[in-house]
């Protein structure tokens, strides 16, 4: 418990940053993970009136959870911003996600977005994407065989994410997540559409000119903003 507190502590100054950001009574999508969690529970405190679409079910409990008003992507056509995190932030923001294993959500949600808001701690910032060693990749089940033998082929050893009791760790969409072990990505984008012309492949963790604008937060508590290149 103590090491979560003190990890909710470090992101704070990184969520009141991303309120700012924030206009009452527009739609936004609601990210998943850590910083995503720091963001939403900032969210609810602030009393900012707006609707959210969670990318994860465990989002959407918490939002729900804290009074924030919430819809879905069969309601509203586009969000007016997206607030997520990152696991891997490179110079040009392009990024890798999936870590917590809402991908796919989480990709539909961003490009249903004008606007790409993203939270990171600067441990999560890389000179190339690919250093931290890893590459989530959403399969259905039934491909998941031919998918890791199909990854092969493109140079990346894949295996089936496992649970901490060793089962199948399974997606909010009934899905397999393989996390891929990679190094550097010289062309992240071409690696991205690689992988998802493969049948069965429903989206990678490569999020490649998506991102507007990314938030860092250092452990001084020091915030700063990068914005993307034109």
């Amino acid at each position: 418990m103590e090491e979560k507190s003190q990890s909710l502590t470090y992101l704070e100054p990184l969520a009141q940053r991303a309120l700012k950001l924030v206009k009452p009574g527009t739609t936004i999508g609601l990210g998943t993970g850590r910083t995503a969690t720091a963001f939403i529970r900032a969210l609810g405190a602030s009393g900012i009136k707006i609707r959210g679409v969670p990318t994860s079910e465990a989002s959407h409990q918490l939002a729900k959870s804290l009074g924030i008003e919430l819809t879905t992507l069969h309601e509203v056509a586009k969000l007016d911003a997206v607030f997520d995190g990152a696991d891997e932030v490179d110079p040009d923001l392009n990024m890798i996600k999936g870590l917590g294993g809402a991908l796919v959500r989480e990709k539909v949600v961003a490009v249903a977005s004008k606007k790409h808001y993203y939270l990171a701690g600067d441990e999560k910032l890389v000179k190339r994407l690919g250093e931290h060693g890893n590459l989530p990749v959403e399969v259905i089940p039934f491909a998941s065989a031919f998918a890791i033998r199909e990854i092969k082929q493109l140079g990346l050893e894949a295996k089936i994410r496992k649970t901490k009791d060793g089962s199948e760790y399974i997606s909010d969409n009934g899905n397999l997540v393989l996390d891929c072990k990679i190094g550097t990505i010289r062309n992240p984008g071409k690696l991205d559409r690689q992988i998802e012309t493969i049948p069965g492949v429903l989206g990678t963790g490569l999020f490649v000119g998506i991102a507007d604008m990314v938030l860092v937060a250092s452990q001084n508590g020091k915030v700063k903003t990068l914005k993307r290149r034109d």
